[in-house]
């Protein structure tokens, strides 16, 4: 595989990047992206069998399961990161050691249904505080070390909306590419 194809692999919609602004249109796009995404998730990857859930989305990456996992981790952290940002004065968020997490067993050895679970309870409970936020809420802002930056909750709604595509993308192109999706 040469380094092009590796790169697409990785990235299906692109490398992520904090837009210095996100529009009232981008913010609402991204609201709705995370409102909608446990059910569109749960839609693809429900009906895989056990050896698809363990198939790597790339060479190297994690199985389905460990990315169905990565994401009700990564998404649990966010609607905190959410709550600290509404309740305390710029915090500084903690980043967590993501590629660890997946390789605990609660990651490589459970099924996924109580993820999906998780991520359809912590995305309602998201979604009904993004669309009862003030829009001055979203000029709030969180110091990320992740990303080496002070960000707003608008730039963190857009690069959760991000996070549910680049992960969505992953699973549905494996699913494209092993011939896994009903005709």
């Amino acid at each position: 595989m040469i380094d092009g194809d590796l790169e697409q692999l990785r990235y299906p919609i692109g490398r992520f990047s904090i837009p210095e602004t996100v529009s009232d249109e981008a913010l609402k796009k991204n609201i709705k992206t995370i409102t909608d995404f446990p059910e569109k998730l749960k839609d693809l990857v429900v009906p895989f069998t056990p050896a698809q859930l363990s198939t790597p989305y790339r060479p190297g990456g994690w199985t389905v399961s460990q990315l169905v996992h990565h994401l009700s981790d990564s998404h649990v952290n966010a609607y905190i990161r959410f709550k600290w940002t509404l309740t305390e004065d710029k915090p500084e968020i903690k980043v967590y050691k993501e590629a660890l997490w997946a390789e605990l067993p609660d990651s490589k050895n459970t099924s996924i249904e109580p993820s999906l679970a998780m991520l359809t309870a912590i995305h309602h409970k998201w979604s009904v505080l993004l669309r009862l936020l003030a829009p001055s809420d979203f000029d709030r802002q969180l110091i990320h070390p992740g990303l080496n930056a002070t960000v707003t909750l608008r730039q963190l709604t857009y690069q959760y909306g991000w996070h549910c595509r680049h992960h969505y993308a992953h699973l549905y192109n494996l699913s494209i590419d092993k011939g896994w999706l009903p005709a």
